[in-house]
């Protein structure tokens, strides 16, 4: 038997565990600063991330959407032609992540001037209303559907 969280302690919150594991991976990725970035409502429905990634070029960055996350990840190729004296600006990888709504799409992505800009756009919800039928006798549990 498994143990679940404060947070989703309560029984009428049933079927939460993905974003439970969600929480749980975002408040790990909380404390790495860099690089920084913002968060931006752009129009509506549309979202912008703008990461300062100044020293990379495109070569050296991704963007990819796995499993509802938005992953950035920069690799800089550190040159061994040159000899530094002092060396000031590292050569440093990373990886940010955001975890994304379902339905949140990337619709594109550009670096000018060390910025790296990431717009998403999300779908207006609509309601989703469905009458169940109620049947007479006991039910059968269908797994899978």
């Amino acid at each position: 038997m498994t143990t679940r969280s404060v947070y989703f302690n309560s029984p009428f919150l049933l079927g939460f565990e993905n974003l439970e594991r969600l929480l749980e991976r975002t408040a790990k990725a909380a404390g790495d600063a860099y690089p920084p970035y913002n968060i931006e409502e752009h129009d509506e429905g549309a979202l912008r991330i703008t990461l300062a990634v100044a020293g990379f070029t495109r070569d050296e960055l991704s963007v990819t959407a796995e499993d509802n996350q938005l992953v950035i990840r920069g690799r800089q190729n550190d040159s061994a032609d040159r000899t530094f004296l002092h060396r000031g600006i590292a050569a440093r990888q990373f990886q940010r992540a955001f975890v994304l709504a379902e339905g949140i799409e990337v619709s594109q992505a550009a670096l000018e001037n060390g910025l790296l800009t990431i717009d998403l756009v999300r779908p207006k919800p609509s309601p989703v209303i469905r009458n169940i039928e109620i049947r007479q006798g006991t039910p059968t549990l269908k797994k899978g559907a």
